[in-house]
């Protein structure tokens, strides 16, 4: 059990091998700062271990209250010889992975739900019920009747609707079973997308202007860092109830749907070489729609990309070297999702640092409150029937 003094002992022993180390190699870390990292961040981990191994320490059962007011055979002489706790887990480190992942995935959902997959099968199906296409026993004239038979047991299309707007915070109206609307999500995925786009560019403009090579990048960690993980905390009160049995069985819909629309005779039906072809040849032909299909399926692959690397502890990397590296992953899929949604006018590529204020963030995934029943208006004093008559026939009574 460590003591205050021992607390305080040990952070002025690593701040007096910090200040030996920078002194010894001083012209080492002016010609390379990585060098520098690397033993800060040895020390930083020989610290934490330390922190570790003294929270895993047995405890007394009164957490050392006795040992800092004096009770009992166990009161301390001073203050120094009291328990010391290091702290609390980091608030940031608590979240579940799978929950992220499956937000990620519902993304990818719902931007192949724009595009109009489901719509495009639905439109087979029906077309296929009233015999108006040349279907009959192929492989996907079986799948459109498998399809059809499945329908009762799937979420239904306004179950997606109002867990892409519970989530996500895309639509109208609220969430499921009257949830409040993610409002705040496009705006920090806009924001964090845009942050990683701007610390690659700022990046590759430090690589080909400064002296050396081992210089420090102009690119902010800190802002990063931060648009990240408020865009993580966010998701964090969202992705709670249903959404990864939702977003399991939504794949399988949406994969099914491929396999239908990729199946040789509906393939040959519209003289389409694979299923994209098809899903764009029956948008133009059912629905006249402009098609959007490729802008979309990129912002649906790479947001995904850019929600499971969330999704993973990379984000509270401290050491520069290694940040950048496991930034690396996001970077043209960032980049790649903002020049797509500037396509459709959906986000603003900026080169401002700064971020969402927390003031101007709206609460997630709490209920909101329930719309009660409209008061009934108290009935009308009507008058009998054979009054009303006897009036209108000129006759008091």
């Amino acid at each position: 059990m460590a003591t205050e003094k021992q607390y305080r002992e040990l952070f002025d022993r690593v701040a007096a091998l910090r200040r030996q180390v920078a002194g010894n190699l001083s012209n080492e870390l002016g010609s390379d700062p990585q060098v520098g990292e690397a033993i800060l961040k040895q020390i930083d981990d020989m610290l934490f271990a330390v922190e570790v191994e003294a929270k895993n320490e047995p405890k007394s059962p009164d957490g050392g209250l006795a040992q800092l007011v004096g009770i009992g055979g166990e009161a301390a002489d001073d203050l120094g010889a009291t328990r010391m706790p290091h702290g609390v887990e980091a608030y940031d480190e608590t979240i579940a992975s799978e929950r992220i992942l499956a937000v990620a995935d519902l993304y990818y959902l719902y931007q192949h739900e724009r595009i109009g997959v489901p719509r495009v099968v639905q439109k087979l199906r029906e077309l296929f019920e009233r015999g108006a296409i040349r279907l009959s026993d192929g492989p996907g004239a079986f799948g459109l009747y498998r399809f059809d038979r499945r329908d009762v047991l799937r979420y239904t299309k306004r179950d997606r609707i109002n867990a892409y707007r519970r989530v996500l915070g895309y639509g109208r109206g609220l969430g499921s079973a009257n949830s409040r609307p993610n409002t705040d999500f496009h705006r920090l995925f806009t924001q964090f997308n845009n942050q990683v786009a701007l610390f690659w560019r700022d990046k590759r403009i430090s690589d080909v202007i400064r002296e050396r090579a081992h210089d420090m990048a102009f690119g902010s960690m800190a802002v990063v860092r931060r648009s990240g993980l408020d865009l993580r905390n966010n998701l964090k009160f969202t992705s709670y109830g249903h959404l990864n049995v939702l977003r399991v069985e939504v794949m399988q819909l949406m994969d099914e749907c491929f396999r239908i629309l990729n199946s040789e005779d509906v393939k040959d039906l519209f003289g389409a070489a694979n299923a994209w072809d098809v899903v764009d040849e029956v948008l133009i032909r059912y629905f006249d729609e402009k098609l959007v299909t490729s802008p979309r399926q990129r912002m649906a692959v790479t947001g995904r990309n850019v929600l499971r690397w969330l999704a993973a502890p990379h984000i509270l990397e401290t050491t520069r070297s290694e940040f950048e590296a496991l930034l690396l992953e996001v970077a043209e899929p960032a980049e790649e999702w903002i020049t797509s949604a500037e396509s459709l006018r959906l986000a603003d590529r900026t080169g401002s640092k700064q971020l969402l204020p927390w003031d101007r963030q709206q609460p997630a995934g709490v209920a909101a409150p329930s719309r009660g029943e409209r008061p009934v208006s108290p009935a009308r004093n009507r008058q009998p029937a054979l009054a009303r008559r006897a009036r209108l026939n000129g006759h008091r009574r």
